[in-house]
């Protein structure tokens, strides 16, 4: 018998910040800058992927921001609990106390994007984070960053972070020339837009394509490849398999999945990882003498 006293659960306690600016900065990205006292000692670290977990009231829900997340988990039925959506920390200004996240919009197609939308100064929103995982590995020989517009903010982030000298590859999927932007790096920087055309191709088939008939340098990179959740997969094992690139020399995950709820996709997200692992039983065992 175990007779230690269980650890008391530690109480997550989200953010609540205020909108202090918004801006298009493509016809569907719009930046919302944050603000306010719920800042005050808001830290981001190392990674250039840092995300936050913004927080909305359950469509139809009688409740607003602020909110206490935990209450509303412990009171009311699952239906009433409030939602999250993942969001990358596009900048941080530590001196203005403002963080900068960049969403897509697609009409009234989802939450978030419907929310910035509309959004003004001193409209509030809570949150938890930081998280984060990936920064460039400086002594990689050259860095390969791969995504679409839900990859952007890390993919910039990264760019800014690498020093003159570096060598980076980035592939980015976009609707068409509208929505592409304006990167500032140091490195030497070789960008390659890619158009689905508007609508007329599913996402990812046109990164997909253009990944397996590029001309890459020599060396091991530093691999950077977020977006839909198959498509990602399909270039993983395109990398492993082509470039022999080690596991532990990629940052890929799926940001999201076609035809699937933010909900649904997180509850998925476990097998698709085991599915990833099998990928890897499968290649060792074809590259078997």
């Amino acid at each position: 018998m175990n007779d230690t006293p269980e650890r008391p659960r530690r109480r997550r306690t989200a953010r609540t910040a205020e909108v202090v600016r918004v801006s298009n900065i493509t016809p569907h990205m719009i930046r919302v800058v944050l603000g306010g006292a719920g800042l005050a000692d808001f830290e981001v670290g190392e990674f250039t992927d840092h995300y936050v977990k913004l927080v909305f009231p359950a469509p139809g829900a009688d409740y607003t921001h602020p909110f206490d997340v935990e209450s509303i988990q412990a009171e009311r039925p699952r239906e009433e609990w409030p939602v999250t959506r993942t969001y990358t920390v596009r900048a941080w200004d530590p001196e203005r106390g403002e963080l900068t996240l960049d969403f897509v919009y697609h009409g009234d197609e989802g939450i978030a994007g419907p929310w910035a939308a509309p959004a003004k100064p001193g409209d509030t929103i809570s949150f938890f984070g930081p998280g984060g995982g990936y920064a460039p590995n400086l002594d990689a020989d050259w860095h390969l960053l791969v995504g679409d517009e839900s990859a952007l903010p890390a993919i910039s982030t990264a760019l800014e972070r690498l020093p003159a000298g570096a060598v980076a590859l980035a592939f980015v999927e976009v609707a068409d020339e509208s929505e592409e932007q304006t990167f500032v790096c140091a490195c030497d920087l070789k960008l390659r837009w890619v158009h689905r055309a508007g609508d007329r191709r599913p996402p990812g088939d046109a990164l997909r394509e253009a990944i397996e008939n590029a001309d890459f340098p020599t060396g091991q990179p530093h691999a950077f490849v977020h977006g839909d959740a198959e498509v990602i997969r399909e270039i993983r094992r395109w990398l492993r398999r082509e470039l022999a690139l080690p596991r532990e020399a990629m940052s890929i995950s799926g940001y999201w999945r076609r035809g699937r709820t933010d909900e649904a996709w997180r509850a998925e997200k476990g097998d698709w990882n085991r599915q990833i692992d099998q990928d890897d039983e499968e290649l060792a065992l074809h590259q078997q003498p």
